[in-house]
C-alpha cells in the first residue's frame, strides 16, 4: 500500500512549538501581537497536516480563532497542533495555544481551527490518508469537525 494513504492517528501527527515572548513580539498594549500568533498558527497547522498528508500544505481557511487571554513578555507560549476532521484533500487542524508557568501549568489563550489541503508535485490538491480516532476526544473533534466542513460548504454555496 502506498505510505501517503495509510491511515494514521491523530498522535502521528499532533506536534508542538514553544516561543519565549521577546519585547519584538508584543504590541503597543504590551501584549502579544496576534498577527505574530496568527502566524505562530499557521506554521504549527502546517507542519501537522504535512506529517499526515506526507505533502506540501497550503492554508484555505482559518475557520475559527478565538483570543481568550493575553500574553505578555517573558510569558513561555506553547502551541499544540493536531488534526481534527480529513477530507479528501483537506486537514482541519486544531491549534491550541497556552501560556506554560515555570511550574509546568498550562493556561490556554487561544483556539484555532484551520483548514489545510494537500498538494501534489503540480500544486493540485491530493488525497490525504483517513484520520483514525483513538480517543474519546478524538471522536468529539471528528464529529464537530463534520460539523465545520458542512458549514463552510454550505457558505461557499450560498
Amino acid at each position: 500500500m502506498d505510505e501517503n494513504f495509510v491511515p494514521k492517528t491523530v498522535a502521528q501527527s499532533r506536534t508542538e512549538q514553544i516561543q519565549i515572548l521577546m519585547p519584538e513580539h508584543i504590541n503597543g498594549y504590551k501584549r502579544l501581537f496576534g498577527g505574530r500568533l496568527m502566524e505562530w498558527i499557521d506554521v504549527v497547522a502546517a507542519v501537522a497536516a504535512r506529517r499526515h498528508s506526507n505533502r506540501n500544505v497550503t492554508t484555505v481557511a482559518v475557520d475559527h480563532l478565538e483570543f481568550r487571554a493575553p500574553a505578555h513578555v517573558n510569558d513561555t507560549v506553547v502551541l499544540v497542533g493536531q488534526l481534527t476532521h480529513v477530507g479528501r484533500t483537506s486537514m482541519e487542524v486544531r491549534v491550541d495555544t497556552f501560556i506554560e508557568e515555570l511550574n509546568g501549568e498550562r493556561f490556554l489563550i487561544n483556539r484555532a481551527y484551520l483548514v489545510m489541503v494537500a498538494l501534489d508535485e503540480q500544486d493540485r490538491p491530493t488525497p490525504v490518508p483517513q484520520l483514525v480516532r483513538e480517543t474519546l476526544e478524538e471522536v468529539k473533534e471528528w464529529e464537530a469537525g463534520e460539523k465545520r466542513a458542512a458549514y463552510r460548504k454550505s457558505r461557499l454555496e450560498s
